[in-house]
């Protein structure tokens, strides 16, 4: 059995190939939204990309058409929820605790109801596989007992795998987008 670091490995190794050959898979994702949408949000996070992820911004505007706030994380500690601040595509970012890029710590804090998480794998009943640190787990576990938040996986569609062997502590994903379609869990689930 592989372990879960040699799995990661792998699936990095996997995500650059996919990036490199998915030139416009951002603002494909976008086109594969449901014609009536995933819902109104008043708050949307996103993630800028590190690596080989696919870009978030592009479906993060496209859904605040409709008037939402945007955010972006920030790692205050790394066992620690992630923070959402909002973000202003015209001001400077700073970076954070693990020096990856964030709205400065002076920005006003969001509460997003839509989160918008990056991942390494995903399967068909919401599993996901991150990067490891369990950053995304921990916030959406938070976010959750204080309401309702919908998790959507933002992913190339060669990173779908059968199966992601998930723990108690990881959080499903309530719907996944990739270049090539939408996939709604919970229909899924009936």
């Amino acid at each position: 059995m592989i372990s879960k670091t040699d799995l990661r490995s792998t699936l990095r190794a996997l995500r650059r190939r996919l990036a490199a050959e998915g030139v416009g898979a951002a603002e494909a994702a976008v086109r594969r939204l449901p014609p009536d949408g995933i819902g109104r949000f008043a708050q949307i996070a996103g993630y800028l990309p590190l690596g080989s992820e696919i870009d978030a911004r592009p479906l993060m505007l496209w859904l605040a058409q409709a008037g939402a706030m945007l955010a972006l994380p920030a790692v205050i500690a790394p066992d620690a929820p992630l923070e959402f601040r909002r973000w202003d595509q015209n001001a400077d970012l700073e970076p954070d605790a693990l020096g990856v890029p964030a709205p400065p710590r002076v920005a006003p804090l969001a509460h997003p109801d839509l989160i918008i998480v990056p991942l390494l794998a995903f399967d068909r009943a919401g599993g996901r596989l991150g990067q490891g640190g369990g950053l995304y787990d921990r916030t959406l576990a938070a976010l959750r007992q204080a309401g309702p938040v919908f998790a959507l996986g933002l992913a190339y569609a060669g990173q779908e795998l059968p199966e992601v062997s998930t723990e108690p502590h990881d959080q499903r994903l309530d719907a996944i987008l990739t270049e090539t379609e939408f996939i709604s869990i919970a229909r899924e689930r009936g």
